[in-house]
């Protein structure tokens, strides 16, 4: 099966992932994506994460009737911090019988050489990339890129949870049952 990984934090799952996992899923020749949830990111602060099971169950939630859709979490047992090579390995290791192929954002593709061994991500896999406002998709790399033509919505995980930090609404910015879930549970307050 031809899989995208599309790895993240998901802190919180919001309705742009899901526009882009969906348009991959459904326009591109990729068969299924993964929603490969990363515990903690080294590039990122992790005093600003919700703990990894309830971004698991919210992800697996929302998408639980998609059948091209899934959540991996296959990294909560690898060593933390996470990083993508090695994922990538173990992957490839547990499922010869997949080629995966990683989907990610024009920003991350431009902090690419900032990523553990990224020469080996480039020369062994496809790269499916969707434009984020200000940030160009330059192949400077030479890696072998699919530019995806998805809507795009300028919609941040830190803009949701400066939002409910402030009291205001992120009706509309996240699926209604993540908006019950972090009401309900006092996130990111």
């Amino acid at each position: 099966m031809n899989i995208g990984l599309y790895f993240g934090s998901f802190n919180p799952i919001h309705i742009g992932h899901l526009i882009i996992a969906n348009f991959c899923a459904s326009q591109t020749d990729l068969e299924q994506v993964w929603f490969v949830l990363s515990p903690q990111n080294p590039l990122k602060n992790p005093a600003n994460l919700l703990n990894e099971y309830q971004r698991l169950h919210m992800i697996n939630a929302v998408i639980e009737d998609d059948v091209k859709l899934k959540c991996s979490k296959v990294e909560f047992t690898l060593p933390k911090p996470s990083y993508t090579i090695d994922t990538l390995t173990y992957l490839k290791e547990q499922y010869p019988q997949h080629t995966f192929n990683i989907i990610m954002g024009s920003d991350s593709f431009q902090n690419l050489p900032k990523w553990k061994n990224y020469e080996q991500l480039i020369k062994n896999y496809k790269l499916y990339i969707y434009k984020r406002s200000g940030f160009s998709i330059e192949n400077t790399l030479k890696a072998t890129i699919i530019e995806l033509q998805a809507p795009l919505l300028d919609i941040s995980s830190t803009h949701i949870r400066k939002l409910v930090k402030e009291k205001k609404s992120i009706r509309f910015l996240v699926p209604d049952m993540v908006e019950k879930d972090i009401a309900a549970n006092n996130y990111y307050k």
